[in-house]
């Protein structure tokens, strides 16, 4: 079986830059595989707080995770800034496959790939919930 290709940043279509802490540093002297999830939940959460397509606090159709993953092809270490770029690599009736590249500094491949679902559900019966239709046009312009 061969290596996966390293991706690059012309397969994403939008970037966040997200800035590492001092804390996101392992005993290795790396980020932590912890803190990568966390990067690709922030870029993604943040381009649709940018947008105008959530408000975490009253939202009343949110996007709860039903898988995520990550696959690591360097390290990164604080103070690194990491670029993550974002695209829709599937697009449900209900669910939202976000796929989001880390790229250290100004490298044009990953240092990690990840990806998780979002289905989207009412908040107050957490029910699933067809997109809304400013969400699923934004999200659309985000495929690849």
């Amino acid at each position: 079986m061969g290596e996966r290709q390293r991706g690059r940043r012309g397969d994403y279509v939008q970037f966040v830059p997200l800035t590492t802490r001092w804390a996101d540093n392992d005993v290795y002297g790396h980020i932590n595989n912890v803190a990568y999830y966390a990067f690709i939940d922030t870029a993604v959460n943040q381009l649709l707080i940018g947008q105008g397509l959530l408000d975490v606090t009253g939202s009343p159709v949110i996007g709860v995770a039903a898988e995520s993953g990550c696959r690591y092809h360097a390290s990164a270490a604080y103070p690194d800034v990491i670029h993550a770029g974002v695209r829709v690599g599937r697009l449900g009736s209900s669910s939202i496959r976000y796929e989001v590249g880390l790229f250290r500094n100004d490298e044009d491949e990953a240092v990690a790939e990840g990806h998780f679902i979002h289905v989207m559900v009412a908040r107050d019966t957490m029910r699933p919930q067809p997109l809304p239709g400013a969400l699923r046009q934004f999200l659309e312009s985000l495929m690849r």
